[in-house]
């Protein structure tokens, strides 16, 4: 069975909360409250509401500071305020709106106006509350396929750099094997992997070959050059 969703009606004129009452209890729990300190007193001490329908002229706190005082709290911020008012000025509805209201209803009360603003903004606060947790559980599973992406990447890096270090010993054991073989062939080889160097570093900056030969490349002719003389080591 669908739970029936909980409407705080917070109003100081007893007429007009047997009206709400009537217009709401055959499809919502309704919550009755006399005026702001009982109704701020009911959601403090636990009490649940979905939506609160919110008479602004009360004595004492009026709906105003009511509404301020909900909005300001992490425990009921969410929860829509649709003003109940008898003021018709466009600043009274711009005020209530500043403060963070959904809506306004307005006096003499008219029931099925009430049942039906009552039924929108329930459901809007359904549909937000499910787009948040939504956005909730994207958060969530981007963030873990940065994680994966980010732990990829740093294996992908790392074996490159292993890669990178064989190869360089692989090159400077043909070096020290060729100098072993013949003094002149390892200095030979040597001398060939600075002149490798300093031509690709002169032809850095030429129109031909800007794009193609950055430090990287640089770096990697200057270790690969040694295997030009690869097979005198074994003659």
């Amino acid at each position: 069975m669908k739970q029936r969703a909980h409407v705080l009606v917070v109003d100081d004129q007893a007429d007009n909360l047997l009206i709400l009452e009537d217009a709401l209890s055959a499809f919502y729990e309704v919550h009755p409250a006399v005026n702001g300190r009982e109704a701020l007193r009911y959601l403090n001490g636990g009490g649940r509401a979905d939506l609160i329908l919110l008479d602004v002229m009360m004595p004492e706190i009026d709906g105003y500071e009511v509404c301020r005082r909900l909005k300001s709290s992490e425990s009921t911020r969410t929860i829509p305020v649709l003003f109940l008012t008898g003021l018709d000025r466009p600043e009274d509805e711009e005020r209530g709106l500043e403060l963070g209201a959904e809506d306004f209803i307005h006096k003499p009360i008219s029931p099925p106006v009430v049942r039906a603003r009552v039924r929108t903004h329930l459901a809007l606060s359904r549909a937000t509350r499910a787009l948040e947790r939504r956005n909730a559980d994207l958060e969530l599973l981007v963030a873990e396929r940065t994680a994966e992406i980010s732990e990829q990447a740093r294996r992908l890096v790392s074996s490159k750099q292993e890669v990178i270090a064989a190869q360089a010993a692989t090159i400077t054991a043909f070096c020290a094997l060729a100098e072993a073989r013949d003094n002149e062939t390892g200095n030979h080889i040597r001398r060939t992997q600075h002149y490798v160097r300093i031509l690709a570093e002169a032809l850095q900056d030429h129109p031909r070959f800007r794009d193609e030969l950055d430090d990287e490349v640089i770096q990697l002719l200057f270790k690969s050059a040694p295997l030009h003389d690869v097979g005198k080591v074994a003659t």
